[in-house]
């Protein structure tokens, strides 16, 4: 059997871009680096896949010792076969250099029945393509398959006690779709076989396609031209109006018509900013905003998580609830602050809400505002809670009612300076008005991270040291908040001559 060319996954990239799949083919080393994140959520897919398997027990396995030797599945499958098996994981066909693995091939009453298993909650034309790869690979190996079906998560199952299996998955079938596509596999197929054949690296520049229908690794390389500050960093454009502005050769903002173009006000600014090197401050507004607070002042960040397979009862799919969060408190004008936190504990199975919500009402007192980042979070967490304690609605209500947005200045321009780079996000106001505090530091650095650190130990999956991670937890929670009291006292220091 001659090695294959083309894989499941290699097909799909180069549906998307043709240079994306040489380049994986022949250039491997100038992929970027998978972020954590991001395997992360190959991770959670793969123990999706696993799990789905229960859906059909007690079948034989075909997966190879590794992925080099994805050729031993094929035969394994193959004697799977012949030998009357009639449910098989990670069945492996391979034909006109395709190789194609599938997560379960089931032998009904009626024939062959193939299931592809997505983490996701729905199907997407992407998948529907996958699919046909698939069927066009197993077909043609001899196999008649009655029937493809994507098994993906359904978000409306709420689980109580031990995940129902039957409830957690729904099974879509996706064959007359397959159908519909089918016809174009064979040309495809030939051609990309042909791209890869190719002498040099095909010809295509960067456009929309880097991004969809995923987001390509080998962006770093492609994107190299590319300079810092350029059109691709304008906020809140449409990526079709950056590459209109690409295609006409205009990269930097000093390329740019500032007299005849299509940004908004803030894109103008954010643009006319950068070219002048000029922060931009309404010290008005800000003091309007600054004088109205009423203290004691709180300043509040949740943590919050949500997998596929939920782990606490009352929780659905991918339903975001808190497991964490860090208040700093300042009771009068100019005092030092002090830090609240809370990080439930993984070890026992108890609802990590449950402890939150009382210590979250003792910790925020009744009286002063409540400063958060992104109200609309915070407010729509505190709502999720209101609905699963009902007992609190009064306490929580009154969180609620006294929650002010410190997004506020930034996202209206209030105070706007190059360093922003378009965004109001806090990792972007943080370091362009408190420079000395950084992230970068800590083990854990972003929220993703921390979601999906917290998620791991409370399925106990989680292969560090416990300990040391519930304290790099406590100190990326800590940081965001004390990064809102750090922003704030820049803003007073700004108005000093204004704020009495």
């Amino acid at each position: 059997m001659q090695k294959p060319i083309l894989s499941k996954s290699t097909f799909i990239r180069g549906l998307q871009c043709e240079k994306s799949l040489y380049l994986y083919k022949h250039h491997y080393n100038l992929k970027d680096e998978t972020p954590a994140q991001l395997q992360a959520i190959f991770n959670q897919g793969n123990n999706v896949g696993i799990l789905a398997q229960e859906l059909f027990p007690n079948g034989v396995d075909a997966s190879p010792p590794n992925h080099f030797k994805m050729q031993e599945s094929v035969f394994k499958t193959q004697d799977f076969i012949a030998n009357g098996e009639t449910i098989i994981y990670e069945a492996t066909f391979q034909f006109n250099g395709v190789l194609a693995a599938l997560d379960i091939l089931v032998k009904h009453e009626d024939g062959w029945k193939a299931y592809e298993v997505k983490s996701s909650t729905s199907v997407s034309d992407t998948y529907v393509i996958d699919a046909a790869i698939q069927f066009y690979t197993i077909v043609n190996s001899g196999i008649d398959l009655k029937d493809i079906s994507i098994v993906h998560i359904n978000n409306q199952y709420v689980k109580n006690g031990e995940i129902d299996i039957q409830q957690l998955f729904t099974i879509e079938s996706v064959y007359d779709r397959v159908l519909e596509v089918i016809p174009n596999i064979p040309n495809q197929v030939e051609n990309l076989k042909q791209v890869i054949k190719q002498e040099s690296i095909p010809n295509i520049d960067i456009g929309e396609h880097c991004n969809t229908p995923y987001s390509c690794d080998f962006k770093g390389h492609c994107w190299k031209h590319i300079p810092e500050n350029s059109i691709f960093d304008i906020s809140n454009l449409w990526a079709s109006k950056k590459f209109q502005l690409y295609d006409k050769g205009i990269t930097t903002f000093n390329q740019i018509d500032l007299d005849n173009n299509s940004l908004n006000a803030n894109q103008q600014l954010q643009v006319t900013s950068e070219l002048n090197n000029t922060t931009y401050i309404d010290r008005d507004k800000i003091a309007t905003f600054i004088k109205d607070l009423s203290y004691p002042l709180y300043f509040l960040d949740f943590e919050t998580m949500g997998s596929a397979i939920p782990i606490y009862d009352s929780t659905r799919p991918y339903q975001q609830f808190v497991f964490q969060y860090s208040l700093h408190v300042q009771l009068k004008v100019n005092d030092e602050v002090t830090h609240l936190e809370y990080l439930a504990e993984t070890t026992t199975n108890e609802d990590p809400r449950i402890g939150f919500v009382k210590q979250l009402i003792n910790d925020c007192g009744t009286t002063g505002d409540i400063l958060v980042y992104n109200i609309g979070f915070e407010r729509g967490k505190l709502n999720d809670l209101i609905d699963f304690f009902p007992q609190h609605t009064n306490e929580l209500n009154n969180i609620i009612n006294r929650l002010k947005d410190l997004m506020i200045p930034f996202q209206k321009r209030w105070y706007y300076t190059p360093e922003m780079k378009g965004s109001y996000s806090i990792k972007y106001v943080l370091p362009a008005l408190v420079p000395e505090l950084s992230y970068q530091d800590l083990e854990i650095k972003e929220g993703g991270t921390a979601s999906t650190v917290f998620a791991q130990m409370a399925s106990g999956q989680f292969p560090g040291d416990y300990e040391k991670t519930r304290t790099d937890l406590l100190e990326y929670c800590k940081l965001d908040t004390y990064a809102m009291v750090k922003i704030y006292e820049v803003l007073k220091t700004i108005l000093s001559t204004k704020i009495q």
